[in-house]
């Protein structure tokens, strides 16, 4: 329908990740404010649609081709569910699903897109999409006043709460396209990061460090301080490339995704993809000595106090 808005469900671990219902929460308040569906499409598992209660409607799409993830198959699927939807809006995460599928939908449809989404609003009968640029630093809105269009939003910008109410939505199912199981890419195998020895995602408590530390000597340091408060040691992606610390200790959009009670980072800039996988902590404490770090939009409590002064003496008086 002309009003509904569609969101593309990602899984992880076969189970339904919170930017899923993220987005379902905001389709839910966008399509209700223009008299259309908050709509949403299961591609290759039609398992699930119990927890899509939000949803006023569901298309599942399986077949062979579909089994594993593969960015062809799944943008011709998504494809024929778009247009049994005939949707104004597809929601989708700034992940790997939405950066792979998202500008091909956007190019086969003929609908614009608005990436790096963190706000979505309704201004009388149009959407109004906000998006990071520069990592954070520059905040842009694009009007959507057409009749369609595709929008990733990164994870994090709605709450899932939203998106996980009870409801019984109507099923429909798709037939997939023909031909998916003999495409030129084809799923093959997932492999994950061994993550044995740490689990970043279930800490009450992280200490996380970033580029700001400047070497790999100087982690002992910020290691002294998580030993201390007896909390696991996490990192942004530039420690994790360096290869100072292991791919499990990793957050943001290509690591762990956590909600710790409390997160304490020194030396992290705030780049959209760490912001991704951190910014539902219950309490954010950021050290960086730039003022202007993206990272302070999305904390609670900051401080550009040096890092180097900074620790050490929050380690003698945990020790005293």
């Amino acid at each position: 329908m002309a009003n509904d808005v569609l969101v593309v469900a990602e899984r992880s671990g076969g189970q339904l990740t919170d930017i899923t219902y993220e987005l379902l929460g905001k389709a839910k308040e966008l399509a209700g404010a223009a008299g259309g569906r908050a709509a949403v499409a299961l591609i290759a598992d039609s398992s699930g649609v119990d927890s899509l209660g939000a949803a006023d409607v569901v298309y599942t799409v399986e077949g062979p081709g579909l089994e594993g993830y593969s960015p062809e198959a799944f943008e011709k699927a998504l494809g024929a569910v778009v247009d049994a939807a005939d949707p104004r809006l597809v929601l989708m995460g700034t992940s790997t699903l939405g950066l792979d599928l998202g500008g091909s939908l956007s190019v086969s449809w003929g609908a614009p897109l608005a990436s790096y989404v963190i706000g979505l609003d309704t201004e009388g009968s149009d959407i109004v999409a906000t998006s990071q640029l520069y990592g954070g630093k520059l905040l842009a809105e694009a009007v959507i006043d057409g009749p369609k269009a595709v929008c990733t939003v990164i994870g994090g910008s709605f709450p899932a709460d939203a998106g996980r109410a009870g409801g019984s939505p109507e099923v429909v199912q798709v037939d997939a396209p023909a031909g998916l199981s003999e495409l030129k890419a084809r799923f093959s195998a997932l492999r994950e990061p061994d993550r044995s020895g740490v689990d970043i995602t279930t800490a009450d408590l992280l200490v996380s460090v970033g580029r700001g530390i400047g070497s790999q000597d100087n982690l002992e340091l910020v290691e002294e301080l998580a030993g201390a408060l007896n909390a696991p040691l996490s990192a942004s992606r530039p420690i994790i490339d360096q290869g100072w610390l292991p791919k499990p200790h990793q957050v943001g959009k290509s690591g762990q995704k956590v909600k710790p009670k409390v997160y304490l980072c020194f030396g992290i800039s705030g780049a959209p993809e760490h912001l991704e996988g951190m910014r539902n902590a219950d309490t954010i404490i950021a050290c960086n000595t730039d003022e202007n770090a993206p990272i302070f939009d999305v904390a609670h409590y900051g401080t550009t106090t040096d890092l180097f002064d900074l620790v050490p003496e929050l380690v003698e008086r945990l020790g005293s």
